[in-house]
């Protein structure tokens, strides 16, 4: 099974979840945005601190640009992303997860992989997230590559702070996870609404967030 692991929480508690029960494929696709660099650190850092890499294959990173498509001034590709109480919506990303999903997918028919978990949560309202999307989107790619593909979304009817329980109870190393648009020196920045969703969600789930913020936040 292929995972589409960011580095961040719900990404990286899946692949954790996934790997006590099966063999799991862990995938970074690079797009040319500003957080990558740190974020794909974190990542390595974080499979490495897996409790148990018997059922993890070692990362592959794919390339799938989109500073051929995005203005050069979009947010993404400048590092100035939506400020701290800014909603869900001005976060999104068109086409984000047809990028993230057709190139992972060409990777897994070359390799005869057949599935790929993504970690897509509760109340998301981005179209490229929902359940007739990644159907649709499952039966696109098994017809043009002629290898069946399943996308897979396990916490479709979780919220984060369920998905920080989940990472509790299988030992998801959560500490080495990057919810951020704009990281300092692989520290999460604070100010972002990535860094807000974060914060809040641990708070809800155990009371407090552990996170280290170059602008501080209290719980």
């Amino acid at each position: 099974m292929a995972v589409l692991c960011s580095g961040g929480l719900d990404s990286v508690v899946l692949a954790a979840d996934l790997a006590t029960t099966a063999f799991v494929h862990p995938i970074y696709v690079t797009s040319g945005l500003a957080w990558e660099r740190e974020e794909q650190a974190m990542l390595e850092r974080a499979l490495a601190a897996f409790p148990d890499r018997s059922h993890l294959a070692p990362l592959h990173v794919l390339k799938a640009s989109v500073r051929d498509v995005y203005a050069s001034t979009h947010w993404a590709l400048t590092g100035t992303p939506p400020a701290y109480d800014t909603p869900d919506e001005d976060v999104y990303l068109v086409g984000r997860n047809v990028v993230l999903l057709g190139k992972a997918a060409v990777y897994c028919a070359i390799q005869k992989i057949s599935r790929i978990a993504l970690g897509p949560l509760a109340g998301n309202p981005f179209p490229d997230a929902t359940p007739e999307f990644y159907a649709a989107m499952a039966h696109a790619l098994s017809l043009g590559l002629a290898h069946r593909i399943a996308i897979e979304t396990p916490y479709r009817h979780l919220h984060k702070a369920d998905v920080i329980r989940r990472g509790q109870q299988v030992g998801a190393p959560m500490n080495l996870t990057m919810s951020c648009m704009n990281p300092v020196g692989g520290v999460h920045c604070g100010a972002c609404s990535k860094c807000r969703e974060r914060h809040d969600a641990f708070v809800e789930a155990i009371g407090k967030d552990p996170t280290i913020y170059a602008l501080s936040r209290k719980a």
